[in-house]
């Protein structure tokens, strides 16, 4: 089936905007649809979802033009059962005040993200459902049309079938639903979980982090950003997120922190204490810049926006891990590890922190882990290490120049002096 377009109309009257949606409905022809005014609670946000809901419809060709009711009718229907639209909004409105069970909360990341899972996937399937007209054999339906269309993964999936549970079960607590259909592991989809790589050994660190400097000399606008942006996430360990929406406000140099405010969670919003080798990058990547506000993104892009995280994987971290490679491979030295990513890299400050001595619940702090599990992993795995690589990256962290350089084997013994002295 073609593309069904639409479109959300405003129309300004003497009692306030009126809202409607234009669209094609298939064999029902073009439709027009008014939906209702701002007094009755239409804003430009709920037409938009309920845009997406009625073109979702009509792809799936189950929709029928609405019929008329009178308003002592529809007003009974909506008092006797909320539809999941209605209901799945005042729930996110409660999240973003109270945060759940927390009490404290949503981060503005967080209420992005949940907010994305009900608009972009929910919404337009169940908006207008009653509560208690979902069902269990709805919701595997709804799985399997996510699967079928292939824009988001497993992981992701499960995600919002446990946002849509979440929705369901506050339903039930409230005795308008007898039990939750999206409950369950059952829901769910099943997910293999992929080798954790990262960056364990400092000629890697150091041949990436040359390879981005080599991307920004080739730059018609040289000011080492590629290579300030992956050093960042090496020994900050930031999420690529927390990295793109960091402004100069949040970094003291003078100090030697970073204020990570655009987290998901309560433990992200954290200050990460900067390694020495960090500091001397960001002091010589701020150095290039010269003017800028304190209000400027720390890795904007040239026009002072906020870059996206897919460019920074495809055109960033990728071209420098080719680069990388490359040169790694003239000195017949092992690549970096496959599939790499930028949680790979946030992975890698973990391993540091470890290399240097920080105990693990220090690790977590700088890290904003909720929970222990990956940091022990990593901790167990370098602890286990006897290949003199540790002092190696603890020489580099410190930066006292014995692992800055990729273009010959880094000696142990020199490498715990170096380190000892340190």
């Amino acid at each position: 089936m073609s593309k069904v377009k639409g479109a959300v109309l405003e129309r300004a009257t003497t009692k306030g905007t009126v809202y409607a949606l234009r669209f094609s409905a298939g064999e029902h022809g073009r439709q027009y649809v008014t939906l209702g005014r701002e007094r009755d609670g239409w804003t430009r946000e709920r037409a938009d979802e309920e845009l997406s809901y009625v073109i979702a419809q009509v792809q799936r060709g189950v929709w029928r033009p609405p019929r008329r009711a009178t308003p002592d009718a529809a007003a009974a229907e909506t008092r006797q059962m909320p539809t999941f639209g209605e209901f799945a909004r005042q729930w996110l409105d409660a999240q973003k005040i109270e945060g759940g069970r927390r009490g404290s909360g949503l981060t503005e990341a967080g209420a992005a993200d949940l907010t994305w899972r009900l608009r972009k996937h929910l919404l337009p399937h169940f908006a207008r459902v009653p509560l208690d007209q979902i069902t269990v054999e709805d919701v595997d339906q709804f799985r399997r049309l996510k699967v079928r269309e292939g824009e988001i993964g497993a992981t992701s999936i499960n995600k919002v079938l446990a946002t849509m549970a979440a929705v369901l079960e506050l339903a039930v607590e409230y005795d308008l639903i007898a039990k939750n259909p999206a409950r369950g592991r059952r829901r769910r989809l099943p997910v293999s979980s992929p080798r954790r790589t990262y960056l364990d050994r400092a000629e890697h660190i150091t041949a990436m982090l040359d390879a981005a400097g080599e991307l920004d000399a080739a730059a018609r606008v040289q000011k080492g950003e590629r290579r300030a942006l992956l050093a960042t996430l090496v020994f900050a360990g930031l999420r690529i997120g927390e990295a793109l929406s960091l402004r100069w406000r949040d970094v003291n140099l003078a100090r030697g922190t970073i204020a990570v405010r655009a987290a998901k969670t309560d433990a992200g919003v954290r200050t990460v204490d900067l390694l020495p080798v960090l500091r001397d990058e960001l002091l010589s990547y701020r150095a290039g810049l010269g003017d800028v506000g304190r209000d400027a993104l720390v890795f904007g892009t040239r026009t002072g926006k906020r870059q996206g995280s897919s460019n920074v994987r495809r055109r960033v971290l990728a071209r420098a891990v080719e680069l990388a490679n490359a040169s790694l491979l003239e000195r017949e030295l092992d690549p970096l590890p496959e599939r790499l990513t930028p949680h790979g890299l946030r992975r890698t400050f973990a391993s540091l922190l470890f290399a240097i001595g920080e105990p693990p619940p220090r690790v977590m702090g700088q890290m904003g882990h909720t929970t222990p599990a990956l940091t022990l992993a990593i901790y167990a795995r370098e602890m286990d290490r006897r290949d003199g690589e540790p002092e190696r990256l603890r020489a580099l962290v410190q930066g006292t120049g014995l692992a800055l350089e990729t273009s010959t084997p880094l000696p142990v013994p020199d490498a715990v002096e170096v380190a000892r002295a340190a």
